[in-house]
């Protein structure tokens, strides 16, 4: 018998393991060696209303399981998370290009997000709350939303899938997901495999793999989910927000958008540890990370300082097959971001900014480029890379460096690299984003600590605590002991 874990030519929809009914076929590639890994006829509009009317048929008897049971349902996903580690791994490695390191710390923190989720069943608590009116009780209940539906990127698509996924299905709700074009398998195929494995009721989720051009609108627009969780750029982020409160049917949107992180060297600090930590914030999936370091901001007194150690950090970086444990840069996702980095490193040398280290490209592979003497009108600085390519600029003062960091648009993750904790600290409370991190790079996300944006980085809050507020809602229902008294 094939194992289900290799064949995914096939998509969940409305509880049957099916091919779309689209005419369109569509091939997905490894982005390194240009394999075609598996070949899928897309979903259409149709199959999603299916998909979605299953998920809101199937929804109540999921909620209406109890909270151990549902918790169950998630601690036997971890195990089958920890028995095929390998195979997930080798996944994410074909088919978004990650690099092995990349790939483990992904499925680490998708297995994280699943452990977390177990135990949210049994923390979604609702209140009794006093009253002034003379013989009224007044409860407020927790409850899922009903049905959920989870729009996934491909740099992340294992993790940026789960992170919504484990949360809703384990506070009650139905999901159905549609993965990102360039990594339908990694970004929800193989989780409806590891659910379905893990006991999951047949229909409480599906996935539905078809064209943004022909049912994306529709996903958000159908009457059917209570919430869009949404992982994306800040334009097509603003697009869902418009449709989702601005149609017939409005609905709950949480949306984690682009980013443009700041990477703060201030003029006491260990700039050797920055550097290293500068270089992995940087590089980590080649740059393809929402909050990877986009705009390096170092103390003038320490630029030349900085810049040495950085350069000579980054020339280490072994570009080649993501396979191999030693790689630190793979292949760039597709063609289309590959000639858009490439855009870029022109316009960089056409805007005066310095060539610190320039890389080649050879197929999908971009090595590392570094620039110097940015500036904040340069495209490195305004605008987000999503590669592998540094820009690094001066800052006069602390007080310098804050208005740079903060001169975006964006405000999702930050950092900041001081010899004095408490100063770090004190920087970092003046930062405009959700997340900053104090000596330590960008790049960050734990399963318990509250992880989104401000700004135009997005809306709502993932993990934790902070997850239960987003994936469910409160009813507030008020019981009359006694007959009240009217005024009339």
């Amino acid at each position: 018998m094939a194992d289900p874990y290799q064949d995914f030519h096939l998509q969940p929809l409305a509880g049957e393991w099916r091919e779309g009914s689209s005419e369109t076929t569509r091939p997905v590639m490894n982005p390194y060696s240009g394999e075609e890994l598996v070949s899928i006829r897309l979903a259409n509009s149709e199959d999603l209303d299916k998909a979605y009317r299953k998920a809101e048929a199937a929804q109540q008897d999921w909620a209406n399981r109890g909270p151990s049971e549902r918790s169950a349902v998630l601690l036997r996903a971890v195990s089958i998370f920890d028995e095929r580690k390998e195979e997930i791994i080798d996944w994410l490695i074909r088919e978004s290009g990650s690099t092995r390191l990349k790939a483990m710390i992904e499925w680490g923190s998708a297995r994280a997000i699943t452990l977390e989720a177990a135990s949210m069943p049994a923390r979604a608590h609702g209140y009794t709350i006093a009253s002034d009116i003379p013989g009224k009780d007044n409860l407020v209940y927790r409850r899922p939303l009903g049905v959920v539906g989870v729009i996934s990127p491909w740099n992340f698509p294992l993790h940026l899938s789960q992170r919504s996924v484990a949360p809703a299905l384990a506070l009650g709700n139905a999901v159905v997901i549609k993965p990102a074009s360039d990594t339908p398998v990694t970004g929800g195929l193989l989780l409806a495999r590891v659910f379905e494995e893990a006991g999951l009721p047949s229909g409480v989720l599906s996935v539905v793999v078809g064209a943004g051009s022909e049912i994306g609108d529709d996903f958000v627009a159908h009457p059917v989910p209570a919430l869009i969780s949404f992982t994306g750029s800040t334009p097509v982020g603003k697009n869902i927000g418009r449709i989702a409160t601005g149609g017939d049917h409005i609905k709950k949107v949480a949306l984690e958008l682009g980013g443009n992180s700041p990477f703060v060297v201030l003029d006491d600090a260990d700039v050797e540890q920055a550097a290293k930590a500068a270089v992995f914030g940087k590089f980590l999936h080649q740059g393809q990370i929402c909050m990877a370091i986009n705009r390096i901001i170092v103390d003038q007194g320490r630029y030349d300082e900085f810049v040495d150690a950085f350069v000579a950090h980054v020339k280490t970086l072994k570009v080649g097959d993501p396979s191999d444990i030693e790689t630190a840069i793979g292949p760039i996702i597709n063609q289309s971001q590959l000639e858009g980095l490439q855009r870029k490193i022109a316009s960089a040398k056409a805007e005066g900014a310095t060539v610190l280290l320039e890389g080649e490209v050879s197929g999908q592979m971009l090595s590392p480029h570094v620039f110097g003497d940015v500036t904040p009108e340069m495209e490195l600085s305004a605008e987000e890379i999503f590669g592998p390519i540094a820009g690094i600029q001066k800052a006069r003062d602390e007080q310098h460096a804050l208005e740079l960091a903060n001169g975006t648009e964006f405000g999702l993750s930050s950092a900041v690299f001081s010899g004095d904790p408490e100063r770090g600290l004190n920087f970092a409370r003046q930062v405009r984003a959700g997340m900053t991190h104090v000596n330590d790079m960008p790049v960050n996300d734990e399963a318990a600590l509250p992880f989104g944006g401000e700004k135009n980085s997005g809306l709502g809050r993932f993990n934790g605590d902070w997850a239960i507020e987003e994936f469910s809602t409160v009813q507030w229902v008020s019981v009359q002991r006694t007959p009240r008294q009217y005024p009339f």
